[in-house]
């Protein structure tokens, strides 16, 4: 009767954990989209790797579902908002803050992508570190419709989704503990995230 218990109370605490931790996943993503300062790619590795470890069968799917549904409201409501900055006169808080993370040299050349492209380089831009914010505002400035960015960034959230889904549960394979497979993941993340940045400094 002792594993008995031991797997009840094992499933009671896989329960809380969801109850807590999908509404927190959700909540933390869709803030990520609206202020890209949240690392939530790391969140949703971290979440896979828990899910990972999880003896619930869908608890990986429900971290893809809820990790791509809430970048993708959060980018489509960012993005709502540039383009009601863009109409005002006065522009927006939101605009500016759009503006402020999209360099010249970085926005000048994901206009030339997106028009030689179109919605593909918005797959590319959810993947690639830091290349979110200056494609979307060079759809702002070349007037795409909301639906139209809808469009190309739903497999854009997918794929992102998926992209830090494989980091985490690649990390949480490889250990027993959930929490080293966190900070294997995270670590993963931060490295993915700072190639950008020391390949352009070297260059």
């Amino acid at each position: 009767m002792t594993w008995l218990a031991e797997a009840s109370r094992a499933a009671t605490t896989e329960s809380t954990q969801q109850a807590v931790g999908y509404p927190s996943l959700f909540l933390l993503v869709l803030i990520g989209a609206l202020v890209p300062v949240v690392p939530t790619g790391a969140l949703v590795s971290s979440a896979a790797v828990v899910a990972f470890h999880q003896t619930a069968p869908l608890s990986l799917v429900l971290v893809f579902v809820t990790a791509s549904l809430a970048a993708f409201l959060g980018d489509a409501a960012l993005y709502w908002l540039g383009r009601r900055g863009m109409r005002s006169r006065n522009g927006s808080r939101w605009l500016e803050a759009i503006r402020s993370r999209a360099p010249e040299e970085r926005l000048a050349r994901a206009r030339e992508k997106l028009a030689e492209h179109g919605v593909a380089v918005l797959v590319l831009s959810r993947l690639v570190p830091a290349g979110r914010i200056p494609v979307m505002l060079a759809c702002l400035m070349a007037d795409w419709p909301l639906r139209r960015f809808s469009r190309g960034n739903l497999p854009a959230c997918l794929a992102w989704a998926a992209t830090y889904q494989v980091i985490g549960v690649l990390g949480g394979s490889l250990f027993r503990e959930p929490w080293e497979g966190v900070v294997v993941a995270v670590a993963l993340t931060v490295l993915v995230s700072a190639m950008p940045g020391v390949v352009r400094r070297f260059r």
